[in-house]
């Protein structure tokens, strides 16, 4: 067998043969995903749009779960860390979610959300939004200490636009 050498990479222009293509890399790609969480215990979530805007889904437990888990430790720290938020420091005293409940309980009593302006709207969104991911984070850490798991046990499934197909 002859060596193939550097093989170019860029689009194919030929449609049918793109979807072939497509088709193949894709099972390939979900079966990598499929041996990664099964040999290596890791959690694994693999999302794919196809050109015709399919989506095509791979989680070794929930898409939801590892989501989760993504912003917590990765897609929301970068995001607070430049905003220079509040939400990033003293994430883990308890006495920091209820100051934020406290707040928000307070903005409540002091304006009628029926009457407010966008700004007034957009400070309590932001008050929501950090107490919701705070408790997103401390359930999370919870659950990872007492061992509990959120994910249902068929995980191993790939569903485009909720049509399920079996894994072997």
């Amino acid at each position: 067998m002859a060596p193939r050498g550097a093989v170019e990479l860029r689009r194919i222009e030929d449609r049918t043969s793109r979807q072939v293509r497509f088709c193949k890399r894709r099972s390939c790609l979900f079966k990598k995903a499929y041996e990664l969480g099964l040999l290596c215990d890791a959690e694994v979530a693999l999302l794919v749009f196809s050109p015709a805007g399919r989506l095509y889904e791979y989680a070794s437990s929930s898409i939801g779960g590892t989501y989760d888990r993504y912003q917590a430790f990765g897609g929301d720290e970068k995001d607070h860390l430049n905003e220079g938020g509040a939400s990033t420091n003293n994430d883990g005293d308890p006495s920091n979610i209820q100051s934020r409940l406290k707040e928000i309980a307070s903005w409540s009593l002091q304006n009628n959300a029926d009457e407010a302006d966008a700004n007034e709207l957009e400070k309590l969104e932001k008050l929501l939004t950090d107490a919701l991911e705070n408790t997103k984070y401390k359930k999370m850490l919870a659950q990872r200490n007492g061992g509990a798991s959120t994910g249902s046990g068929g995980g191993n499934s790939i569903s485009p636009m909720g049509q399920k197909e079996g894994r072997s």
